[in-house]
């Protein structure tokens, strides 16, 4: 007898019961409900558990565990390596030195020797960092092997003793038809494509193998959980980039990559996925460029992929130059076979455009093949209205009511995405009520408190019952521990759910108090990221006196926590460790970036900005854009602010040395805020 016989039968006796009992039928439809309940939780596959060990001189070991994506994986390990002439190490790995910089390790920013994992037994595979334990949500399909972050040759004495914990995901019930089917690539638009990429002299070079239907966003985040990185334009920021590797103790992966031209110009993107010595002479890559057109709406990419397998003679100047895999299909495979691994992929397709190139010569002279099929990925499709709708509902807050005060100008001037159409304002709802909680530094800065002037509107003109709940410089579980508490406490007496607005650190200290905590979850409406260090930031760690600077001049006096707790916090690692762990968020999500240039960034964050542009030219001088974006979010655009600005009102400080530093303060923050509780309002509703 299957599970679902069972249920039935037992919802049959149950209903009988009902029938032939004098107790109320309320009641009775509790308990079938309870019944049922436990039937099914009876039903779900018990956890399966593994234990083995992995040698210091052992490669990667196949553990025989095959994950499935949306299953729940939780390894720990016990025990110690040693490597000669090191001390011992746990799972943990050793701390990163200065000849971490030229190792070859298979997880960049992880210590020599600590205890890594993959799903998949291919090259496209990513590993990840597992140390003593963690927690993984598995996006793809795969074996499971274990291994150690250590280079080929580099074998130490000792072992872990390593235990996995696989819970299965719930079978899926059959997904629903979408309402949006993914953008479908005609013949017509394929043909409108060049066939071959050009040098600066319109040489013909590689050729167009493989395109990418969908928003940068969208792209950035799939290539990233890919494991492709991003190369560096030029020499000047490949020195700025390894500069700030360095710093940081960190390998350097993303030597420049060439410019060459489609659409009348240089690559937009151009993405590695290669080892930190190898990739000098041979790397996985690939060059992208934006089309000047879409497909149903969605943002089209191009892309132009090969192998470099070695060097060979430029026969344009005799230079040495790096020589491709002639057979540039298995490049192209590689490419939509470590994409489509990731879980993220709606489609994928083929298609051969009428001027196929099936075999030429590169503009250096080097040849290649192909069977002149172009690889066509489809991201899920994503609607504009969300970003557009939300710049209609600012610029109409802006100019309609104006809460900053002042002469502001066009709405255009503050967000990226211009407003479309006029938007009527209707009164906002006072069903819920909205948390505050600020970034770091934010206890220690009591006379800036963020978003000063949109609480009071919001309280005065619209009645909406708005909170700041300052949380010390902490860690992100110390801070979520007291947020929840405070959530909780406020429930007493008062059932409405919270809005609960995170700028800056605060975002990742309500997502660890969301994850680990289901009665503040429960109380929680939604969840707003603005300019949150949701992905982490590159600079923690790699300006290590900055802060210290800003909390002198800025005259912050004692600040309440553990500022080395606070910091580790903000690390990339470690907040890509917890968005594995936690890849969805419990409750409705929102983001909206800060993106700023050079001229309007405070000196303050000027340097921090400067190394940041090799990153990623989308940031604040704090975050980029990708990391300040919460996975599976809805994406309410970027304000043209950097990462102060956005939310902190330092222009209104009557200290002239404050003022110095942050000469680029002003923007409208009342307006910001009263459009992001308008729209969750809205959204939530149904509207």
């Amino acid at each position: 007898m299957s599970y679902g016989e069972v249920e039935i039968d037992c919802f049959c006796v149950t209903f009988g019961i009902m029938l032939k009992s004098k107790r109320p039928m309320h009641a009775l439809t509790r308990s079938a409900v309870v019944l049922l309940s436990a039937l099914r939780l009876l039903a779900q596959p018990a956890p399966e558990t593994k234990e083995f060990d992995i040698a210091g001189d052992q490669s990667w070991l196949d553990t025989g565990i095959d994950i499935r994506a949306g299953d729940s994986l939780k390894i720990s390990a016990t025990g110690s390596l040693r490597f000669a002439a090191s001390a011992a190490n746990g799972p943990e790995g050793l701390p990163r030195g200065w000849r971490d910089l030229i190792r070859s390790l298979p997880v960049n920013e992880a210590g020599r020797g600590a205890l890594i994992a993959r799903i998949g037994d291919r090259d496209s595979s990513r590993s990840t960092l597992v140390g003593a334990s963690r927690e993984i949500r598995a996006v793809s399909t795969g074996r499971l092997f274990i291994g150690l972050n250590r280079e080929s040759g580099d074998g130490a004495s000792g072992s872990f003793h390593v235990t996995a914990v696989v819970t299965r995901a719930a079978a899926a019930a059959p997904a629903a038809v979408s309402s949006i089917a993914p953008p479908k690539v005609t013949q017509a638009i394929l043909d409108q494509i060049p066939a071959r990429i050009t040098d600066a002299d319109g040489n013909p070079g590689d050729r167009v193998n493989f395109l990418i239907v969908g928003s940068e966003e969208a792209m950035l985040k799939a290539l990233a959980t890919a494991g492709w990185v991003k190369v560096d334009r030029s020499i000047t920021d490949a020195v700025l980039h390894g500069l700030l590797l360095t710093l940081s103790r960190q390998a350097y992966l993303t030597l420049p990559m060439s410019e060459l031209h489609l659409f009348g110009r240089p690559q937009d993107y151009g993405f590695a996925h290669a080892e930190p010595v190898a990739v000098v002479a041979a790397r996985h890559h690939f060059r992208v460029w934006k089309a000047p057109f879409e497909v149903d709406g969605q943002t089209l990419w191009v892309g132009a992929g090969t192998h470099d397998i070695g060097f060979e003679r430029d026969q344009r100047n005799g230079k040495l130059t790096h020589k491709i895999d002639p057979e540039v299909d298995g490049e192209r495979e590689f490419i939509g076979q470590s994409l489509n691994e990731t879980g993220l992929i709606a489609k994928v397709d083929y298609m051969t455009a009428a001027n196929a190139v099936k075999e030429a010569k590169t503009a250096t002279g080097g040849s290649f093949r192909s069977d002149g099929r172009t690889l066509i990925l489809s991201l899920p499709p994503e609607g504009k209205q969300y970003f557009t709708a939300f710049a209609n509902l600012f610029a109409a807050v802006l100019k309609g009511e104006n809460p900053d005060s002042g002469e502001w100008g066009e709405s255009s001037r503050y967000m990226e995405t211009v407003a479309a159409s006029p938007v009527e304002l209707a009164p906002i709802s006072n069903k819920y009520r909205v948390l505050i909680v600020p970034g770091f530094m934010s206890a220690c800065a009591s006379s800036v408190p963020a978003f000063q002037e949109g609480q009071e509107h919001l309280r005065d003109k619209h009645g909406v019952d708005v909170e700041l709940f300052p949380v010390p410089n902490d860690s992100s579980e110390a801070n979520a521990k007291r947020i929840a508490e405070y959530v909780r406490g406020k429930m007493q007496g008062d059932a409405r759910k919270y809005i609960v607005v995170g700028y800056s650190k605060g975002a990742p200290d309500i997502q660890v108090a969301l994850a680990q905590d289901a009665a503040m979850a429960s109380a929680v409406a939604a969840f707003v990221s603005v300019a949150g260090a949701v992905g982490g930031s590159p600079v923690v760690g790699a300006l290590p006196g900055q802060l210290e600077r800003w909390t002198s001049l800025l005259s912050f006096g004692k600040c309440e926590g553990d500022l080395t707790a606070a910091l580790r916090s903000l690390r990339r690692d470690v907040r890509q460790a917890f968005l594995a762990s936690n890849p969805t968020s419990p409750v409705p999500a929102y983001s909206i970036v800060a993106t700023s240039d050079k001229t309007n960034t405070s000196k303050v964050l000027q340097q921090a900005w400067q190394l940041l542009s090799v990153y990623d030219p989308k940031q604040d001088g704090q975050l980029t854009a990708a990391d300040a974006t919460v996975p599976g979010s809805k994406f309410l655009g970027a304000a043209r602010a950097d990462h102060l600005a956005i939310a902190l009102p330092f222009e209104k400080s009557k200290e002239a040395s404050i003022l110095q530093l942050i000469d680029h303060g002003r923007f409208p923050r009342a307006a910001l805020l009263e459009s992001l509780v308008r729209f969750v309002i809205q959204d939530l509703d149904g509207k």
